[in-house]
């Protein structure tokens, strides 16, 4: 037995879980951004259950149920790894305690339950926006602590920063939370609301698009400043972890803009929103990497 808990519980494990931890966070909100656009928000139309009678989805509810249902069961995937976590950092306390993992670990574990209740609203409300939006905010919360995570257990060498860097990181970050709220907002305005019958929210869809591209333009501007002032600092060196996640933000950025433009120039299709809504997971975690990095001293 102590040989099994070792294998599943081992320090040597903390690795693999902070790393689950972090995709599976991103995985549902992609997986969940395919049952909204392909227009099975409502395959299984209530909550807890499935149907009326029925736990899982049935025949008669079609592919919809089924892409619906396979979501729903992810929400398990991510409480098995948010417990594996949580039960790694009580057994290896000691090993781990100058990695501050048990509160980021511990919210985790609570945002599973949340995540499904909230979920369970917007189904409850035939998938309001306003509950879709908030569900994805929710899991967006999540990723920045899985980021988290991640960060406190690699346990990262502070490197001091110039005064402008370092005053620069945290308007990134609250602009780019910004533009990714805004972003939401648009989605909630736009033609993939889940469901045939669902309701949108109202506001207008291409002035938001625009309201919307207006802190994302500024995100990459900052982002851009902050990798020159890296590369300035490190000479033509781009080895630096902090020059790497900042290059990866850059990079990110540009792709996130290039598909926001074709969405708005090609009318909304859903291909593109899927991918556009993977990049805003992505921006969400480089975003935390990257104030992190710069104000976040681990040791």
């Amino acid at each position: 037995m102590k040989r099994l808990f070792d294998l599943v519980l081992g320090s040597s494990r903390m690795r693999l879980y902070v790393w689950l931890s972090l995709a599976s966070q991103i995985l549902i909100v992609v997986t969940g951004g395919v049952v909204r656009l392909t227009g099975s928000g409502l395959g299984c139309p209530t909550w807890p259950k499935c149907t009326t009678d029925s736990l899982v989805t049935v025949k008669a509810m079609g592919l919809h149920g089924v892409i619906e249902f396979t979501n729903r069961m992810l929400t398990f995937v991510l409480l098995v790894v948010a417990v594996f976590t949580l039960l790694t950092v009580f057994r290896n306390k000691l090993v781990l305690s100058g990695q501050k993992l048990l509160s980021p670990a511990v919210i985790l574990l609570l945002g599973v339950p949340a995540q499904a209740v909230l979920g369970g609203f917007t189904v409850w409300s035939k998938l309001n926006p306003w509950f879709v939006g908030a569900h994805f905010m929710l899991s967006a919360v999540m990723i920045a602590t899985a980021s988290l995570l991640v960060f406190r257990f690699y346990q990262p060498t502070h490197v001091p920063v110039s005064p402008a860097l370092f005053n620069l990181a945290m308007p990134l970050a609250i602009v780019g939370w910004i533009a990714v709220i805004a972003g939401v907002l648009v989605t909630g305005a736009g033609p993939h609301a889940g469901d045939d019958h669902s309701v949108r929210n109202g506001l207008d869809l291409d002035v938001w698009q625009h309201y919307h591209s207006y802190p994302s333009y500024l995100t990459l501007l900052f982002a851009v400043w902050q990798l020159v002032s890296y590369l300035r600092r490190d000479g033509a060196r781009w080895s630096s972890l902090q020059s790497k996640v900042s290059q990866l933000l850059v990079f990110a950025l540009v792709y996130q803009a290039v598909i926001g433009v074709a969405q708005a120039r090609f009318g909304v299709p859903a291909v593109l929103v899927g991918l556009h809504m993977f990049g805003a997971t992505v921006i969400l975690s480089l975003l935390s990497f990257q104030l992190l990095l710069v104000r976040g001293k681990t040791r």
